[in-house]
């Protein structure tokens, strides 16, 4: 009987010796969705982390900002505390906890300027501390300190907004500080600066007014006469337009030849 044929084993096909274009796209496809959801499930993670992040730093800058406030409101409280000189015979009575008066306003700001500048320390960054800038600013001019004054001052003006009204007192400040020292070209430079400000209130036209005053010290008084004379025009009704008036007469009186005031824009119109 013959032996039957040995059928020889099939050669393996193709496709199972190595993944085929379709197998290996799938392959690397899968692999690369592995990759991906891992980078997704991170990014998701990061923006998390980062939504979380952002609202806990909101949370807390306006605590901060809150607390800061708060604490502004207690170093001011110097100024809440009377001032009483010995001179003026026996001290009132101290309520029990409560601080003795001062005895000069000279202690008074020495306490201020200390409470304010351990204030600021303290809440750097904060919008109360960059406020606390201007009253001490005003301290150290009382006082003397007047390159302290200087610095506060310039300090609120750097954090402060364009539109804050108190710009226009800070921009005044400075001039003041400058001019105690005699410098009066940085002097003239704060008072322009707040002259250009919409100041509203005793504060209209001062810039000008104050820019004649230096003037006048520079020994240009005819200049300073040509300045002070537009201000009762352009200010009617103002403080700084009946102070540059009672100027006008002294500079008058000294022989100084002042400027016949420009008639009102309204009159000028009617006249015309």
């Amino acid at each position: 009987m013959a032996k039957p044929e040995k059928i020889p084993p099939e050669e393996p096909k193709q496709e199972l010796k190595q993944p085929d274009a379709f197998q290996r796209v799938g392959a690397e496809a899968e692999d690369w969705l592995v990759q991906r959801q891992r980078i997704v499930v991170i990014a998701v993670g990061v923006l998390l982390v980062g939504g979380l992040g952002a609202a806990l730093f909101s949370y807390t800058s306006a605590r901060g900002e809150a607390k800061a406030a708060q604490a502004l409101g207690a170093a001011l409280a110097v100024l809440d505390r009377p001032v009483v000189p010995a001179s003026e015979g026996e001290q009132p009575p101290v309520a029990p906890g409560e601080p003795a008066p001062f005895k000069t306003a000279q202690e008074q700001d020495d306490a201020l300027v200390k409470a304010l500048t351990a204030f600021r320390a303290e809440h750097s960054g904060t919008r109360a501390a960059a406020a606390a800038a201007l009253p001490l600013g005003k301290a150290e001019y009382r006082l003397g300190n007047h390159d302290g004054a200087v610095a506060a001052f310039g300090e609120f003006l750097k954090s402060a907004a364009q539109n804050d009204p108190l710009r226009a007192s800070a921009f005044e400040g400075q001039g003041y500080a400058y001019e105690a020292q005699q410098k009066y070209e940085p002097a003239l430079a704060a008072f322009d600066e707040m002259a250009k400000l919409n100041s509203g209130g005793f504060l209209a036209g001062m810039g000008q007014y104050h820019r004649a005053r230096i003037l006048i010290l520079q020994g240009k008084k005819d200049e300073a006469a040509a300045v002070l004379a537009k201000i009762p025009t352009e200010h009617a009704a103002s403080s700084a337009a009946r102070l540059s008036t009672e100027r006008l007469a002294l500079l008058a009186a000294e022989g100084v030849k002042v400027p016949t005031p420009a008639a009102p824009a309204d009159s000028a119109q009617d006249a015309g």
